[in-house]
């Protein structure tokens, strides 16, 4: 009798296509064929958006963007995924890549690349940001990918481990999902914050520096951060929804994205309400979301910097490894996003000298792959 085939998920399968016995480095094509497919779909997207701005593009951006950098921009992306392409077959025996990335660049070129005239019409009501997941992806790896490249924790632990599909789908659909963000979060958020504002401490705040604002933005909004994340490890009710993101076993720059959308909803909302009770300057505000932005993605990173003098002020990765480590010692420790001081304050602070977790996850625990498997899985007996 014929033993039954074992089903492979979506990532087995691409690794089959993209694997090869020789060592994943420049010279064997296997990174010029990545480059080359991730340039390809970065220029493919921002040709759609400018196809469809008003339904793929953020209402706040898309009038600031220059028109002439963003053209050059594309077809500067596209020459270069073609050449990684074509790199990556003339070197690698597997073509996959390469014409992986060929295709991809082809789309576009056929779709008008940069030089697509942009429709005039109306404002629609509702829209994605796919610009933003663009800009999100262009940012944020050009940072953390040569970073864990040049200083990795773990060695040899690869783009394409364990979960990195289902990583890759949080980290689509927290930025393309922006206005559903915004209408969950900021709108509910500010009605409340209008309600319990109080005038004169409102007074005192707006009467200070932007400097000591931003400050001061920074240590109330993570002790809001602290608050919420014990509460979800705390609540059980809200651990079946937190309990996803400790269901990451890797950690990397994108490791952080998988939060689930109730997670995600709740503890921005309640971490935003006391910075606009307080009445903190729009300009602290948006300084304090690009700072936890680009912190939340290093925190997480495969990054094993040397800085012990450091880490007692701010957290750094070593710090929020522990918080998602498997050993007994890790539960419930390490809450703060930013300042590492405010464990100290409430006694869960946890930092062993010269070491890191051995592994991550849930003890006796696995989530399924996949973003919208993880997101009904919560919800399951």
């Amino acid at each position: 009798m014929d033993r039954p085939v074992p089903r492979q998920s979506a990532e087995q399968c691409l690794a089959r296509v993209f694997a090869d016995d020789r060592p994943r480095h420049f010279g064997t094509g296997w990174l010029s064929g990545v480059l080359g497919i991730v340039l390809g779909l970065l220029a493919l997207l921002a040709v759609l958006c400018l196809h469809f701005p008003q339904y793929l593009t953020l209402p706040e951006l898309r009038a600031r963007y220059p028109l002439g950098l963003v053209r050059l921009a594309i077809d500067v992306g596209l020459l270069a995924a073609m050449a990684l392409s074509g790199l990556s077959m003339l070197l690698r025996r597997k073509k996959a890549l390469g014409l992986a990335g060929l295709a991809l660049a082809g789309l576009a070129l056929a779709l008008g690349a940069g030089g697509v005239e942009i429709p005039r019409g109306g404002a629609s009501a509702v829209y994605l940001g796919l610009d933003w997941f663009v800009l999100g992806t262009l940012t944020t790896a050009a940072v953390f990918v040569p970073l864990e490249g040049a200083f990795p924790l773990r060695r040899g632990q690869g783009a394409f481990r364990r979960g990195w599909l289902t990583d890759t789908q949080y980290f689509f659909a927290s930025h393309v999902l922006a206005q559903v963000m915004s209408v969950a979060v900021l709108a509910p958020a500010v009605a409340l914050g209008k309600v319990l504002a109080v005038p004169s401490a409102q007074g005192v705040v707006q009467s200070l520096p932007l400097v000591v604002q931003f400050g001061l933005a920074v240590l109330v909004a993570d002790l809001a951060q602290y608050a919420v994340h014990r509460a979800f490890h705390a609540v059980p009710a809200l651990w079946r929804f937190h309990k996803v993101h400790h269901s990451v076993e890797t950690m990397d720059w994108i490791a952080g994205s998988r939060l689930h959308l109730v997670d995600v909803i709740v503890t921005r909302a309640l971490v935003l309400l006391p910075l606009l009770v307080l009445g903190f300057d729009s300009l602290a505000v948006y300084a304090y979301l690009a700072l936890v932005s680009f912190h939340a993605v290093f925190i997480h990173a495969n990054f094993a910097p040397r800085a012990p003098w450091l880490e007692r002020w701010i957290a750094m990765p070593r710090y929020h490894h522990w918080h998602h480590g498997i050993e007994a010692e890790a539960r419930d420790v390490n809450f703060a996003v930013h300042l590492p001081m405010i464990d100290r304050w409430f006694g869960t602070h946890h930092m062993p000298q010269d070491r890191w977790p051995s592994g991550y996850g849930i003890e006796g625990e696995r989530a399924p792959e996949g973003w919208l498997a993880q997101l009904v899985w919560p919800l399951r007996r």
